[in-house]
């Protein structure tokens, strides 16, 4: 899910920057320090909007350089357990689909694909299913649910099924619901 938050840092400012406007420096710092950093709270910081910064800042003994109290808003990415997410697959692999999730990707594995009885066809690149015929291949749109979510500094992990009603390549979920009003017709 994609959050603004709002946060509140101190910055530091360097003599060769004083010259500039004090906000676009600001900007510029903050681009630097926070965007793409992964916050196990926040999410995965996306891009910094804007920055309030007070023009009035402090200098400590023995560094030229001036701080000054700085609010800015962030766009942040914050995978949710069970949260519902589209995206486009990736890559595929003999033990899943990388589905594009915004700024990461998510693994479906393949036991989580559908329920059926699944063969990797590595000429074409796709995953079939052996009963349903149903086909997964790079490039489709997917539906899956969020299952696992691990966020640290170094890495972020996503796990996601897409053996729920309604979840799966977007065709899948259009033929399913064409079946079930069809169904309720009779």
């Amino acid at each position: 899910m994609y959050y603004i938050v709002k946060v509140k840092d101190v910055i530091r400012i360097p003599p060769q920057y004083f010259n500039e406007p004090i906000e676009k420096v600001a900007l510029e710092l903050l681009r630097n320090k926070y965007e793409g950093l992964v916050d196990t709270e926040l999410g995965i910081i996306i891009a910094i909007l804007n920055a309030d910064v007070s023009p009035i800042g402090r200098i400590i003994h023995g560094d030229g350089s001036s701080y000054h109290d700085v609010t800015f808003d962030a766009l942040v990415f914050l995978p949710v357990i069970q949260e519902v997410v589209e995206g486009e697959v990736v890559e595929v692999t003999d033990f899943g689909i990388f589905i594009r999730l915004g700024p990461v990707d998510g693994l479906v594995h393949v036991s989580q694909v559908m329920d059926d009885y699944i063969v990797y066809d590595k000429r074409r690149g796709a995953l079939q299913g052996k009963e349903t015929n149903r086909i997964v291949k790079k490039g489709d749109i997917v539906r899956a649910r969020i299952v696992t979510v691990s966020l640290s500094p170094k890495s972020v992990k996503i796990g996601l099924t897409m053996r729920q009603p309604f979840l799966g390549v977007l065709s899948w979920i259009e033929e399913d619901i064409k079946k079930l009003s069809e169904k309720r017709e009779k």
